[in-house]
Order: C-alpha cells, then structure tokens, then sequence
C-alpha cells in the first residue's frame, strides 16, 4: 500500500510563493503518475497538475499554467510543487495522487495540505 504524505501548505501573501512536497513511503512510487489536485470550499476537486513515472512530460491546468512548477525525484521518492504569483482563487486543499493510469483514476491519495493565499 503506498503512502503518499504532502507538506509545505501555509498562509502565503498574493503574489507569494509556497513549495509543496509529497513524499511516498517507498520506491513503487516511480510506476506511478502523480498528480496534483486541489479542492477549495465548496467547489470540486481540480486536477492542476501531473508529472509521467519518468518525470518526462508534464501538464499543467490552464489556472496555474506559467505560474506553478511540478517536479518530481524518483530516488528519493518526492515530487514536489513550485507555486509562484500565488493568487486568492488558488486557496485550497492540496492533494497529492498517485495513478497507474492517468487522470481521472487515482489509486493513492495523501491526506492534503491546506495552501491559503490572502492579505
């Protein structure tokens, strides 16, 4: 069973920048693509951004394309989550996830880190 646990949430100024982490309890985690996926107050969760098993090709939402950076190191187990210009609509529950098969299917989820932006 793979673990996935996330840090590195926070209150942030608009225009600030947070960096998340999510680290995996063991090497299995580079068969998977990871994701991020957020959720704010009474809206869906949104896919925002996903790195391929190699670290190869990545996507980013239209929402926070230019503005957030996702990477990830398979020989430590982390992947990790620039976010940069940080906006008020970007507060929310991050989620990292992991899927053998792209989105929309998850097959792991950590327990989220809450990223706030306001003055």
């Amino acid at each position: 069973q793979l673990q996935l646990v996330e840090s590195g949430g926070g209150l942030v100024q608009p225009g600030g920048s947070l960096r998340l982490s999510c680290t995996a309890s063991d090497f299995t985690v580079s068969w998977y693509i990871l994701a991020w996926v957020r959720q704010a107050p009474g809206k869906e969760r949104e896919a925002i951004s996903c790195i391929s098993s190699s670290g190869g090709s990545t996507y980013y939402a239209d929402s926070v394309k230019g503005r957030f950076t996702i990477s990830r190191d398979n020989a430590k187990n982390t992947m990790n989550l620039q976010m940069d210009s940080l906006k008020p609509e970007d507060t929310a529950v991050y989620y990292c996830a992991a899927s053998r098969t792209g989105h929309p299917k998850y097959d792991y989820w950590g327990q989220g880190t809450q990223v706030t932006v306001s003055s």
